[in-house]
């Protein structure tokens, strides 16, 4: 990109808005015809105040279809293995009438891409999407009026193919958009007024795609961030604290001082100190940071806390509740109950565990930088380097290669924060890569959190009682999916931040992980429906459809119904002895429903899940082999928080360094998975990112309680626990 082009996309970004005068945009971009689009998702789910600017209505994404007849999709998401890079890329190939192959997508690069709030809470599909197949549209309307003055007849007598404008009656008199496109310097503005295609209409929407980045990734071709080189880079290593709230008081470097081609970084500001060495071998930058003599401060004041006793401290410290969806009088349900139940329920903190840590390359040049990140948040990264170099936000250009996972945890940079700062201090290119042992301190974790149900049913099996109150984990995913008429949802912070001396209940940073707070309340939830399934004797699937409320929630009955019908369920109360369990949910605006059989060794503890079917109903589904990739994704990651992965701790001291403590799943555990997309084509596309891992832990916990009796109130559901339950059997 030329220093003139650069210039254009830093104007187009000041203070996260965007404002530029479309013609002189195209002058610079070249010829074609070019379509500019806007969607205000942070407005949408009222996070601008935590996410910075809101994306403007006016122009925050385009798409431009070149000379040569290529469509290219500018846009500030990333690619970090969700599979966007190819479904939004069916959703342009689709509306305009090109090949799914013609698409180049460019994403999350602030110099060339509109601003983005980033990626997250699987939305770029339905929220983002209908802006994009907007605009595609839009465009596929203007190439059909340019075709019909080139063919000397109406548009209505025209249609769109394979990337030409043909006539209905000949089609064989035909013209290409490479064509159309040539010397044209067209810009237009999404107006909402070309129409999308139906489902029925769909060529490339709807059909199964491999996707665009398969065979980059098999290969390893695909470049992340910790794949950039440049002559002269250093590699960074930087002092860290022994627990979270320490700072440094003394620091000794002579001797990392003496090693040959090192260079050592002891910088203070704002009592902000930070040590870091670097050298062209990262080998020889890590021994030169074994040499540094230091001493901390630890006024942590929650260094008595460990992850025995947080779940105490969580309901000691929790701040006042908010209600929600109160209706009908609780004194009033549970006296009209036959049966009451008071229950509560844990659930551990959890790491994000990403296989590619937390990386950034950057180079400085005066007063602009460029930084290499595998972020979730390119344009929000820009302000904290912006601040840390003291220079212009617009002077920091981000780009984002491949991510290799980030499931929230990749929201922040602070890896490249270090990275610009080092660069500029140092005048060469450097890169900061986290060891496993560093993004297991510094990861903003799951939040623990505490789920307090109060329950209800009356003679007839009916809810008449629900008194719910989640503690330090927010309320996503804990709607009421069931008709109870005495009813209230109390939410007790949302658990998100923490670290030493906030207000927050957690002694260490948290965040947003998967379905943010989504698996505890799911699995608080869904337990609890089988506790009062198995005291009314009625089979814990038809419990929930009894029960189901129609009104709100109607498009959940035929996903319940798909997964029964494939797994085979035949009713029956519980514990029935076979190890069958179900659980639903909601999530992202889309329904999910899993059955799951487990076999559970008593003498060990151990649980072994055979098979899990998932049923969901996503409303019209873009790329349905990607979905069910994300389905299979999510099934084979919520294993993970259901039955093995916690966090040791003490106060801010993180215990949990590695994969040898810190179990993910293996082959050797995964089930049967079996996957069922619910034809839904009268709801737009929802998300698919998140919804089958906020039930699977319910869906075990419940499957073990079948196979043996034995309630478990806690994931992870280890060994050590499945065995205490069954003791109390």
């Amino acid at each position: 990109m030329g220093d003139e082009r650069s210039d254009l996309y830093e104007t187009m970004n000041t203070a996260g808005r965007l404002s530029l005068d479309r013609r002189d945009f195209v002058k610079l971009l070249g010829s074609g015809i070019v379509v500019f689009f806007g969607c205000d998702i942070a407005d949408l789910i009222g996070q601008q105040e935590r996410r910075g600017p809101a994306l403007t209505t006016d122009l925050n994404a385009f798409l431009r279809i070149g000379e040569n007849g290529r469509v290219t999709v500018f846009t500030g998401k990333i690619e970090m293995g969700q599979g966007i890079i190819t479904s939004l890329a069916q959703m342009a190939a689709d509306e305009l009438g090109v090949s799914l192959e013609s698409i180049d997508m460019i994403m999350g690069d602030s110099d060339q891409c509109p601003f983005d709030s980033g990626t997250y809470g699987s939305m770029s599909t339905r929220v983002f999407g209908p802006s994009l197949r907007a605009a595609a549209a839009e465009a596929r309307s203007i190439l059909l009026d340019i075709a019909a003055e080139t063919l000397k007849t109406t548009r209505d007598k025209l249609d769109v193919e394979n990337g030409a404008v043909y006539v209905i009656a000949d089609k064989k008199t035909r013209v290409t958009y490479a064509q159309l496109a040539k010397g044209q310097k067209i810009t237009r503005k999404v107006q909402g007024q070309a129409t999308i295609k139906t489902p029925a209409e769909f060529k490339v929407m709807g059909k199964p795609a491999q996707r665009s980045d398969a065979v980059a990734k098999v290969t390893g071709k695909a470049k992340y961030a910790g794949d950039y080189r440049e002559p002269g880079m250093l590699y960074a290593k930087v002092l860290r604290p022994p627990a979270h709230g320490a700072t440094i008081k003394k620091v000794d470097s002579s001797a990392a001082e003496k090693m040959p081609g090192v260079v050592v970084v002891n910088v203070d500001v704002n009592q902000d100190k930070f040590v870091a060495v670097l050298h062209q071998d990262p080998e020889a930058a890590e021994k030169a940071l074994a040499t540094i003599k230091a001493e901390f401060d630890n006024p942590n004041p929650l260094s008595a806390i460990n992850n025995v006793t947080i779940f105490d401290h969580i309901l000691q410290t929790a701040p006042r509740g908010q209600e929600g969806d109160a209706r009908g009088d609780l004194a009033a349900g549970e006296k009209a109950a036959a049966a009451v139940f008071d229950c509560k329920y844990l659930a551990a903190y959890g790491a994000h565990a990403p296989i590619e840590t937390h990386t950034a390359f950057a180079k400085s040049d005066g007063d602009k930088v460029t930084v290499w990140i595998g972020t979730q948040g390119p344009f929000t990264s820009r302000g904290p380097i912006a601040q840390a170099l003291g220079i212009a936000q617009e002077n920091v250009h981000v780009i984002t290669p491949f991510v290799g996972g980030g499931f929230g945890g990749k929201t922040a940079s602070p890896q490249a924060v270090e990275a610009a700062r080092l660069a500029k201090i140092t005048g060469k290119p450097v890169q900061v890569a986290w060891s496993r042992a560093e993004e297991f301190f510094y990861d903003t974790f799951r939040p623990a959190a505490v789920v307090k149900i109060k329950s209800g049913i009356d003679s007839t099996g009916k809810i008449c009682l629900w008194d719910y109150n989640v503690y330090a984990a927010g309320t996503r995913s804990s709607e009421q999916l069931y008709t109870v008429p005495n009813n209230v949802i109390r939410s007790f912070g949302q658990g998100m931040g923490g670290g030493a001396g906030g207000s927050n209940p957690h002694p260490f940073g948290t965040g947003p992980w998967r379905a943010p707070g989504a698996p505890a309340n799911v699995f608080a939830r869904e337990s609890q429906i089988d506790i009062m399934a198995a005291k009314a004797k009625v089979d814990p699937w038809e419990f929930r459809l009894n029960n189901l409320d129609d009104t709100k929630h109607s498009r959940l009955r035929p996903v319940l119904q798909a997964v029964a019908d494939r797994f085979g369920w035949k009713k029956a109360a519980t514990p029935s002895g076979r190890g069958f369990g179900v659980a639903c949910g909601l999530d992202a605006e889309t329904y999910v429903a899993i059955m799951a059989e487990v076999k559970v060794d008593k003498a060990s503890g151990n649980v072994k899940v055979v098979r899990v079917v998932c049923a969901q109903e996503m409303g019209v589904v873009i790329n349905p082999e990607g979905a069910k990739m994300q389905m299979e994704g999510c099934i084979t990651m919520g294993l993970g928080y259901t039955l093995a992965e916690d966090i040791s701790f003490k106060g801010g001291e993180i215990s949990t360094t590695n994969f040898d403590t810190y179990e993910l799943p293996r082959f050797s555990w995964l089930p049967t998975i079996e996957t069922i997309l619910v034809k839904n084509d009268a709801v737009s596309p929802k998300g698919g990112g998140e919804p089958p891992i906020i039930a699977i832990g319910a869906v075990v916990a419940n499957a073990i309680f079948d196979a043996t009796g034995a309630r478990l109130y806690q994931f992870p559901m280890t060994p050590e626990r499945v065995k205490e339950a069954l003791k109390k059997v």
